[in-house]
């Protein structure tokens, strides 16, 4: 096991009595024109020690994301002890350098954000709030950007998401008052185009604002593949990618559009289900569960592939080194309310769930079960690679 050097958590804190008071005592000032304060690198600067685009080929970090959140039962919910367990496995036996911390809840984000840089990990911090009004979203940005510029202060090396997919979480941009409805309004063609780009254009600036007046680091965005947008304003071009071809050659010339606006490019999300036929799927992989039904069903007779979920994340690997990107996030580390239920494949969610584990409950259908993850074939995939990237370093 490598020995990581981390931040350390009195110096981190600074004698606040928890992640998220230390959020909300950063102060919000700026620092002073052109000066250059310890510990700040500019956008697109590189720490000592870190590898400059062209010194060496291939994907540059090697990541995974982990979604904190309330949890959808009693026993699902955000557990801090649970957390920084997880954050120690990304780190020794996934061998990632990176976690992409993404989800609701300052206290939450800043929580885990703090766990995975004393731990020595590199921080993709991506606060995604959302179903509230615009105004609730970016307090929750400012806040989770202010701890994002605390911890580089401190040293840790963060990179700020000023959110995820705005046309889906945002209400206004997109019809509808839920993210399944505005999924379901895009896919009926129940969308103005010219609109809808005129109210992600604004949103997506005000967000920008927000983050440029909080941190001071690299900025970045989580857009949607076929999302337009505005990239003058990040330092990171971030793409959740979920394409399938069944040549390589196609996934290059499609990654490729991204590259020709001059910026490092992080593929925020990449990924796919555990079933035979999901990658063709192409991101839609979760949408045959019916939610209709009590409990939650899969629909149709799906066969369950873990072979098939590592395989595609493979191949993207692959394509990504080729292209020498800045980072790559597999979506996602774990899922804790798609529960696996391997003597019950009707209602195995897992198979329609995107984490490189699968969760086991202690009682099946107990809302306040306890329940442990287990590692798929997608994270002895992942875990391999990562490894092997981590060596050659």
């Amino acid at each position: 096991m490598e020995k990581t050097t981390g931040i350390d958590r009195a110096q981190l804190l600074a004698g606040t009595a928890s992640a998220a008071l230390a959020a909300a005592l950063l102060p919000a000032c700026a620092a002073r024109a052109g000066e250059k304060r310890p510990g700040e690198e500019r956008p697109g600067e590189e720490r000592p020690g870190e590898e400059r685009p062209g010194k060496r080929p291939g994907l540059r970090h090697h990541g995974v994301v982990y979604t904190v959140g309330a949890g959808e039962t009693p026993g699902t919910a955000f557990s801090a002890n649970r957390m920084r367990r997880d954050i120690r496995v990304i780190r020794d036996e996934l061998h990632a350098d990176t976690v992409d911390v993404t989800g609701d809840g300052v206290e939450r984000l800043t929580a885990t954000a703090a766990e995975a840089a004393e731990r020595g990990l590199r921080v993709w911090l991506q606060p995604t709030l959302g179903d509230v009004p615009e105004r609730d979203i970016l307090e929750h940005l400012a806040e989770t950007g202010r701890f994002a510029e605390r911890l580089r202060r401190q040293g840790a090396v963060v990179d700020l998401s000023v959110g995820c997919e705005f046309g889906l979480f945002v209400p206004g941009i997109v019809p509808g008052d839920t993210v399944l409805e505005r999924v379901r309004n895009l896919l009926d063609g129940k969308v103005d185009p010219v609109v809808m780009q005129r109210r992600l254009d604004r949103f997506t600036a005000k967000a920008a604002a927000v983050g440029r007046s909080v941190f001071r680091g690299r900025l970045s965005y989580a857009a949607a593949q076929d999302d337009r947008v505005d990239w003058r304003l990040f330092d990171v071009v971030g793409i959740d990618y979920y394409s399938y071809f069944a040549d390589k050659a196609h996934y290059v010339r499609e990654l490729k559009r991204y590259l020709r606006f001059g910026k490092p490019l992080a593929i925020t999300e990449f990924g796919t289900c555990a079933y035979v036929g999901a990658p063709e799927t192409a991101g839609m992989g979760w949408d045959v569960v019916d939610q209709d039904k009590h409990p939650e069903e899969i629909k149709g007779h799906l066969v369950r592939g873990e072979r098939t979920q590592a395989a595609y994340l493979g191949q993207l690997l692959d394509v990504f080194d080729s292209l020498d990107l800045y980072a790559a996030m597999a979506f996602e580390f774990v899922t804790p309310d798609a529960p696996h239920r391997p003597d019950d494949p009707p209602h195995d969610l897992d198979m329609a769930g995107y984490s490189v584990t699968k969760t086991l409950k202690d009682r099946p259908d107990d809302p306040a079960s306890g329940w442990h993850w287990e590692p798929k074939a997608a994270f002895h995939a992942l875990a391999h690679r990562y490894a092997t990237a981590r060596a050659a370093r």
